[in-house]
């Protein structure tokens, strides 16, 4: 088994990776600005990517290296996450050819086809070149749209809306549509990527929910789960500086974290392809499912209305 580094490790997915890559015989390693907010028994390194400390330390003797550094809140401001994640990762390609990692396992997100990149995936996309351009010899970039789990601010942003607002407010790009993916799935993709004998070089890949759904009824999907009676109204127009002021104060959110990723929601959001649970064995849930799920996990520790 190799040694595998997770990064961002008191992130949503990098903490729910360090326990299943244990249960799976691998020697795990962490990294983190805040060391005693990872989960107890794994090792620490601690370290700020954006300033290049600690990297070399936390590389020394890895085969297979989790790149889950994401800045668009908690470092900076909405204006200047992309360049700090560039930043980041390149301090990290730099460390990782000198500890002669063999893997990189990254996950950004999905790419529009039909116009330009926002900001926010824009930043995920130069992120993704600098480690498929050489940074270890193999790389899986993963790509995903919304990912459904109790953890993901994300969703957890969607539920709290859902939550607190009396009308739900659809604005126009309420009809674009993405394929959401289910927390587990991911989890199971990336897991398989750490020591597939079928990575021999660089990699891009998609990863989705097999059901199409528009951000509408993404939204009206959770609210029905909720059993909760929002109306939801339509908006012919966008205003996303505005919007994403208001959402984020109403869920409590960072609106460093929420404009950015409204800017996204403009336009579709589909895979490439559905090559991914193939070419790793995973089976994938469906949005439902998905949906019940997190709700579940998230239910066990904090009350959700009506439920």
């Amino acid at each position: 088994m190799p040694n595998v580094l997770v990064t961002g490790a008191t992130g949503f997915l990098g903490a729910a990776l360090l326990p299943r890559l244990q249960h799976e015989g691998h020697v795990v390693r962490a990294y983190a600005r805040r060391p005693e907010a990872v989960a107890g028994g794994v090792p620490v390194v601690q370290g700020d990517a954006v300033a290049g400390t600690g990297l070399d330390a936390a590389l020394d003797g890895i085969d297979v290296a989790f790149y889950l550094i994401h800045s668009m809140e908690g470092q900076g401001t909405a204006k200047s996450f992309d360049r700090l994640e560039l930043q980041s990762v390149e301090n990290f390609a730099a460390a990782a050819q000198r500890a002669g990692v063999r893997r990189t396992i990254y996950l950004g997100g999905l790419v529009p086809t039909e116009k330009a990149a926002s900001r926010h995936i824009g930043s995920r996309l130069a992120v993704e070149e600098v480690l498929l351009g050489g940074a270890t010899p193999e790389a899986v970039a993963f790509r995903a749209s919304l990912v459904i789990g109790a953890r993901s601010r994300s969703f957890r942003f969607l539920v709290r809306l859902v939550e607190r607002a009396p009308l739900l407010p659809l604005p126009g790009w309420s009809g674009n549509r993405t394929q959401p993916v289910d927390e587990r799935d991911v989890l199971s993709l990336m897991l398989a990527a750490a020591s597939s004998e079928q990575v021999t070089g660089p990699l891009s890949m998609d990863i989705a929910g097999p059901d199409v759904v528009t951000y509408g009824e993404m939204v009206e999907a959770i609210r029905d789960q909720l059993m909760l009676g929002r109306p939801s109204i339509r908006i012919p127009i966008t205003m996303t500086a505005i919007a994403a002021k208001v959402a984020a104060a109403i869920a409590g959110e960072d609106v460093g974290l929420i404009e950015p990723l409204m800017e996204s929601l403009e336009s579709d959001l589909l895979p490439r392809d559905q090559a991914a649970p193939g070419f790793f064995g995973v089976r994938m849930h469906s949005f439902d499912a998905a949906v019940e799920h997190a709700l579940g996990v998230w239910e066990r520790t904090e009350s959700l209305a009506a439920r």
